[in-house]
């Protein structure tokens, strides 16, 4: 009899111990859920608090200050298409317009050409190369603003690049 009960206690002192490994398992398991879980909640609630205090942010530094008066005038010029010096068989196709206080310029028709015919003669020498990049569309913005200036002599205020595809 005490084999039989000896052998009836030897199988259940092996079913407890892994019984409570799993149920330690699963109590872990349930924990690391429910701390992830807050955890998630937490960060979630300050990451939208970040977000709507840099939306109040920027909305503020909007500047309110216009930058040209109410007395310049805007004249377009024709679209210019010109091939780039390298590759020969790469074309540039730039439409831009001028900025100018209106009177400043005498005879706006003449200088449009001129600036016209200023912008084709730059953008032959220009190469692929040098219209790749993340500052090359602001390097030619500031050339092309430089050359139309000295060709007014500082007449007109800005030269506006207004789309420009190369193909």
């Amino acid at each position: 009899m005490m084999a039989a009960a000896a052998s009836k206690d030897a199988p259940q002192k092996g079913k407890g111990k892994g019984g409570g490994l799993w149920i330690a398992a699963g109590v872990l398991t349930v924990l690391a859920l429910l701390t992830g879980g807050g955890l998630g909640l937490h960060l979630s609630s300050s990451l939208e608090e970040v977000i709507t205090e840099r939306e109040k942010e920027q909305t503020e530094k909007v500047p309110t200050e216009i930058k040209y008066s109410g007395d310049m005038v805007l004249s377009r010029l024709d679209p210019i298409i010109a091939n780039l010096a390298a590759p020969s068989d790469t074309w540039i196709r730039v439409e831009t317009a001028i900025v100018f206080e209106n009177g400043k310029v005498a005879n706006p028709e003449i200088t449009i050409a001129e600036i016209s015919q200023d912008i084709v003669a730059y953008l032959r020498t220009l190469t692929l190369s040098q219209l790749q990049g993340p500052m090359a569309f602001q390097h030619l913005r500031e050339d092309l603003n430089e050359r139309a200036s000295l060709r007014t002599s500082g007449a007109i205020q800005e030269l506006v690049i207004e789309t420009m595809v190369i193909q």
